[in-house]
């Protein structure tokens, strides 16, 4: 497993991180037996950093990550997660509510510090509360020794840089923006390398896009993307090959920290590290964006109209 430093923490984490969303079942159902031990594969094949949210399954997915960290020695895994996303369409990014997520979160994974607590989907929220009640509230917590370092999470990249530019922050995570279809992070990591800020790349597979499976019905991207996606879905399939291969691999090339990929399923833990060694087929990268080319970067609209671009225009593009 290689090791990247993640922005000025001083942490070396895994190039692949471990994303628990699914011990939640937010893809599908899940047996938590098997959600343990896709835990465990994970930290027996090196991957050292674990990211989860009280969010995912209502909590369920940070109590059955408890579960399976139980016995596991403390300094052997960095545990990620997050505060402010209670529901679908509930959010409390208020300094209370922050305080008391932290201390319910170390409840639920039996620990008694955090290594990283990141805003969760901060496009939902006031950027202006976020700036300057949310993060001072999680600084205090840091001074307190209960959480080592602070971040910001969502999906328009613009958002996050520009809370980044207001406020000093540790770590960024964005999801689904640096994919083969959609690369829109990609224009905005020198500013984030230049501040120091250690960038997480999540969901390399667009939350289903990505796969043979194909998207959950609550995927918000428009059926043109959808469509696409599953058309480069066949053509690996064709080739002999599985886009999830392909989509990971090409997501760890990305100059970032690490890359957050998750399942339940300790099988398909082991072969995403065994991908790792592989090399990509670069002329089937290219028959996959050439399919790919007319839906290239299209996103959705997420949270609130005035998040979508408050950064302005990233510096590569000026």
């Amino acid at each position: 497993m290689q090791y990247r430093p993640l922005g000025l923490t001083g942490l070396q984490v895994s190039a692949l991180a471990y994303g628990a969303s699914s011990l939640g079942g937010v893809f599908r159902s899940v047996d938590e037996s098997a959600g343990i031990a896709a835990v465990h594969k994970a930290l027996d094949l090196g991957i050292n950093l674990i990211d989860v949210s009280p969010y995912y399954g209502l909590t369920v997915a940070e109590t059955v990550l408890g579960r399976a960290l139980k016995g596991v020695e403390r300094g052997s895994y960095l545990l990620a997660t997050k505060v402010g996303r209670l529901r679908e369409a509930e959010f409390d990014f208020s300094a209370a509510r922050v305080v008391a997520s932290t201390h319910e979160s170390m409840s639920r994974l039996g620990v008694d510090y955090l290594d990283v607590v990141q805003c969760h989907d901060i496009e939902f929220g006031r950027l202006d509360q976020i700036v300057d009640e949310t993060l001072p509230a999680l600084g205090h917590l840091r001074e307190q020794g209960l959480i080592r370092f602070i971040g910001v999470t969502g999906f328009p990249v613009p958002a996050l840089v520009s809370v980044a530019r207001r406020h000093r922050i540790d770590t960024v995570m964005s999801y689904c923006n640096y994919t083969i279809q959609n690369r829109n992070l990609e224009p905005w990591l020198d500013d984030l390398a230049a501040a120091g800020i250690g960038v997480m790349n999540a969901s390399p597979l667009g939350m289903g896009l990505l796969t043979n499976r194909g998207v959950p019905p609550w995927h918000p991207a428009p059926a043109a993307v959808t469509t696409a996606c599953a058309e480069a879905a066949a053509l690996c399939a064709a080739r002999g090959s599985d886009i999830a291969k392909l989509a990971i691999q090409f997501a760890l090339m990305a100059p970032v920290a690490t890359t957050v990929v998750g399942s339940a399923d300790p099988a398909n833990v082991a072969r995403n590290v065994a991908w790792l060694e592989d090399d990509i087929d670069i002329d089937l990268l290219g028959e996959v964006e050439a399919v790919l080319g007319p839906v290239r970067d299209i996103g959705w609209a997420v949270g609130r109209p005035e998040n979508a671009n408050p950064a302005g225009s990233p510096r590569a593009r000026r």
